[in-house]
């Protein structure tokens, strides 16, 4: 593993940006983006308009390693090129960002109260592209809505499962286990979360170590020991519908955890700026998140 990525990722100051947002949810993210469905007749047009706008961002002069740690691509994001180089490449070595891959293929049905991740029979052929693009990591995504220790039990030995095998590979995986925010047992859900984790990471060997990906919790610090836990390089939040503004104020109050935010990053940009309105308004957002991943 690359000393200086890791080094980055473990003690830097900043936060990951996830630009992964996948087939499902790729036609909100340009509608917000202020680009319609009007605007493309097919998948293939829709993924060109989604890597026009990351490509945007990654390449906007305010977007770069002094306050971004790193950022999560989807595959076909990593498998394109931004100015002419490989994605993923151009982030670490023009951007000094650290390049994450997701590697789930979407959720399966609720059983159990929760919505563990569908098979990943490409999984093995996923890390070695990774590999070959010089990814630091990987992102996986599982959702908890109700309070069901069976539920939970079962999400969480899948994430890890699938970790273990990912650190084997010689990537460090983002295990995400998100509470649903709108759950009406979201407090429930995440103390049970919390001591299933916390036997989980005790079953991580020295050379396994895993990033934990959560939804800011109803208790405050609830997370608060796992940012010193020997096998977590760090632990970072998701936004998980909030507003920018309402999942800062969240995470400024969870000290040593670092935001991973999705839409509370593009809030707000259009593709209608002009690249001087675009850069301003993300320049405050990246310091507005910044600041909250300080505390």
């Amino acid at each position: 593993m690359n000393e200086a990525m890791f080094h980055q990722m473990k003690s830097g100051k900043g936060f990951i940006a996830a630009l992964d947002q996948s087939g499902g949810s790729t036609p909100k993210a340009l509608a917000l983006y202020g680009v319609d469905e009007s605007s493309y007749s097919n998948e293939a047009e829709m993924f060109d308009q989604i890597h026009q706008m990351r490509s945007r961002l990654i390449q906007s002069p305010v977007f770069n390693g002094d306050r971004i740690l790193g950022a999560i691509l989807f595959e076909m994001t990593m498998e394109r090129s931004v100015d002419g180089i490989p994605t993923a490449q151009y982030l670490w070595s023009k951007k000094k960002v650290l390049p994450f891959l997701k590697v789930d293929s979407g959720l399966a049905d609720e059983v159990n109260g929760v919505q563990v991740m569908k098979p990943i029979p490409q999984l093995s052929n996923r890390i070695e592209a990774a590999k070959k693009h010089r990814v630091f990591g990987t992102k996986m995504r599982s959702v908890i809505n109700l309070a069901n220790p069976v539920g939970i039990k079962d999400l969480v030995q899948q994430q890890f499962d699938f970790g273990k095998e990912i650190c084997a590979g010689g990537l460090v995986p983002i295990i995400e286990p998100e509470v649903n925010i709108k759950s009406a047992e979201k407090e429930g859900a995440e103390k049970i979360l919390k001591a299933e984790l916390d036997q989980f990471l005790s079953s991580l060997s020295a050379d396994q170590n895993i990033i934990l990906k959560l939804s800011l919790p109803s208790e405050v610090n609830l997370y608060k020991e796992f940012t010193d836990h020997p096998r977590v390089v760090r632990v970072v939040a998701l936004s998980g519908g909030y507003s920018r503004q309402d999942a800062n104020v969240l995470l400024a109050k969870n000290n040593g955890v670092i935001a991973s935010f999705s839409r509370a990053l593009t809030e707000g940009l259009s593709a209608q700026q002009s690249d001087d309105q675009f850069n301003q308004l993300l320049d405050s957002t990246i310091q507005s998140i910044y600041d909250a991943s300080l505390t």
